[in-house]
């Protein structure tokens, strides 16, 4: 699918990671519009998360480039690429346990001055008047999110949906261009899971958030995402609108072995 260039946020090029004698993702190309919720989807061992990892950084590339806005960021550190708004959460969730929900999101923003050895002995008005615009961004993002409720619960005591909630509060705190989200659905009940889509929602259309999400669950993939990449065997393999990549048979191949009429989760 060919999108002109201004309107690509992300671009992965011929992307090769090989562990010792397994290749885990071969030669990958992806694009990413502007603005939209792109699903990749993929059996088992596809190299979604390995891809993921590749993006932003966490794993280094055997050979490809990974461009994002417009600037080669291939090798960059995971911080350096946090920093330029590319962020991602896990399929389980990191949360700093012990501390609590507010303090997690008050965490991420960079260059706090209460960081720096000399701040508070030498500027601590500055300090506490940075804090105060922190906290009340976080609490924002909180009753965005709704878990204004829980801003002073520990987050080890959250269920695993108001994990994956607080996963994206942590990155809206980073305001983010482009959200990796690794499957935003697992073990989180149909309720909550309705919440962080429609939250997904928002985020794109009333902020222009872009999300990249890799999901099992194939309905929430055909409700939110638009388009659909499906990855097998560390590549890519087709992409498009939902309704179409279901049932091209090169997808019907990779999940089912062409027994079936569509992928399941």
């Amino acid at each position: 699918m060919s999108v002109p260039s201004d309107d690509v946020i992300l671009e992965v090029e011929g992307l090769t990671k090989d562990f010792g004698g397994l290749r885990a993702v071969n030669r990958c190309d992806l694009r990413v519009r502007r603005g939209t919720v792109t699903g990749l989807i993929g059996p088992n061992g596809a190299g979604k998360t390995t891809l993921f990892s590749l993006i932003s950084g966490f794993v280094q590339p055997t050979e490809g480039r990974v461009l994002f806005d417009g600037r080669d960021v291939t090798g960059w550190p995971p911080h350096r690429i946090f920093q330029q708004g590319l962020c991602r959460t896990f399929q389980i969730p990191r949360e700093h346990g012990s501390m609590t929900v507010l303090e997690n999101l008050m965490l991420v923003p960079k260059d706090q001055l209460g960081e720096r050895f000399w701040g508070p002995l030498l500027r601590p008005g500055a300090v506490r008047r940075q804090e105060a615009e922190i906290r009340d961004r976080a609490r924002e993002v909180l009753a965005f999110l709704k878990l204004e409720s829980l801003e002073h619960e520990h987050a080890r005591s959250l269920s695993g949906g108001q994990k994956k909630l607080l996963e994206i509060a942590r990155t809206l705190m980073a305001d983010p261009k482009l959200v990796l989200l690794d499957e935003p659905a697992a073990g989180v009940n149909p309720t909550l899971m309705a919440e962080i889509r429609d939250r997904i929602e928002q985020l794109r259309d009333e902020r222009g958030i872009t999300f990249l999400l890799i999901e099992h669950d194939m309905q929430l993939v055909m409700d939110l995402c638009d388009p659909v990449v499906v990855m097998n065997q560390g590549t890519d393999l087709a992409v498009g609108p939902p309704d179409v990549v279901r049932q091209d048979p090169r997808v019907l191949e990779a999940y089912l072995g062409g027994q079936h009429a569509g992928p399941r989760g």
